[in-house]
């Protein structure tokens, strides 16, 4: 795990990199090298300083007040969170930072891992930065096992059929997933399956972003809408039910102009199970081209309106999911 790693490596380097998309893990990263810093006897004055600024919003010359020694003598650690968004003066510091740490700072830098500023990143380990690595969670059997895990955690267990009933029920982003396993871990007892996770959503496993989103697909209008509203009732966020939409028209291109191929290599390929390349086969029925690029134009501008361009959120998706059945051909 990254955490563990980090509180190993905090100990032993100046210069720390955590690299990676996931903000939870990256998160979860810089927070266990904080806490294993070693905290200096001494009384509160003597307490290690924390200084979290993000790379975009420093200008030249921070870091270096930033990195001052204390008057009352205390360690520091620096936290530079999103490096490859910093500019090129910031860039330079930090390179020179790093090669020539002050005595009693530590420097935590976190950078997604791209081209953006990589150069830094070649910089930092040439300064014998020690690096962390949070890879990003892309595969089903990736979150299934990240479900495990934070289950895990707390000493609890689920089936199979309870981790995918918590993925539709939830999504896939991982720090709502992570809250998820929390809420169960502390509200049920026992293993947590398919059935416990639908009673405790008393209905959000069924009324979801995602169920809204199969049954618009599948031109099933009334029930569409009843999903949506029922979905906006129990508080599902209206910009995760626009996420789940521009996804599932998405993935039904994606699978759709995928001919030729087996369940399980696409599966492979888009990073989802078999099971989910099957159903989309069946959405597919009825659907052309043209259609999918309505039915995308319409959830883009529903998009936009639900992030603060129109009036009422509720309308705004009400209408995408009437413009998605409709950009859909009726079955011959």
């Amino acid at each position: 795990m990254a955490t563990d790693a980090a509180s190993a490596h905090s100990s032993e380097r100046a210069v720390i990199v955590i690299v990676g998309e996931e903000e939870l893990l990256v998160e979860r990263a810089v927070t266990a090298v904080v806490q294993g810093m070693p905290q200096p006897a001494g009384g509160a004055e003597s307490v290690t300083g924390v200084h979290d600024v993000h790379a975009a919003e420093l200008s030249a010359g921070e870091l270096s007040t930033l990195t001052a020694p204390s008057l009352f003598g205390a360690d520091c650690v620096v936290i530079v969170r999103g490096a490859q968004d910093a500019n090129a003066a910031v860039v330079t510091e930090l390179g020179q930072l790093a090669a020539a740490m002050p005595e009693g700072v530590t420097l935590v830098v976190t950078h997604t891992g791209g081209p953006k500023s990589k150069p830094l990143l070649t910089a930092l380990m040439k300064a014998a930065a020690s690096r962390i690595d949070c890879p990003t969670i892309r595969r089903f059997g990736e979150r299934m096992d990240f479900l495990r895990a934070e289950l895990a955690r707390s000493g609890r267990k689920a089936d199979d059929s309870g981790l995918r009933a918590l993925i539709d029920a939830v999504g896939t982003d991982l720090r709502d997933l992570a809250s998820a396993c929390d809420q169960l871990s502390s509200d049920t007892t026992g293993v947590i399956n398919a059935q416990v996770v639908a009673r405790y959503w008393r209905g959000r496993a069924e009324a979801t972003g995602f169920s809204v989103a199969d049954r618009a697909l599948e031109g099933n209008l009334a029930e569409a809408l009843a999903q949506l509203r029922w979905a906006l009732e129990v508080g599902t966020a209206p910009v995760l039910i626009t996420s789940a939409l521009a996804r599932g028209i998405r993935t039904l291109g994606q699978v759709g102009t995928a001919r030729g191929k087996g369940s399980d290599a696409l599966a492979a390929e888009l990073g989802m199970p078999s099971w989910k390349v099957d159903k989309v086969r069946q959405q597919l029925r009825g659907w052309s081209a043209s259609g999918l690029a309505r039915a995308h134009s319409a959830v883009a501008q529903a998009d936009a309106e639900v992030k603060g361009e129109g009036a009422s959120a509720g309308y705004a998706l009400e209408r995408a999911v009437r413009v998605i059945v409709a950009s859909r051909s009726p079955e011959r």
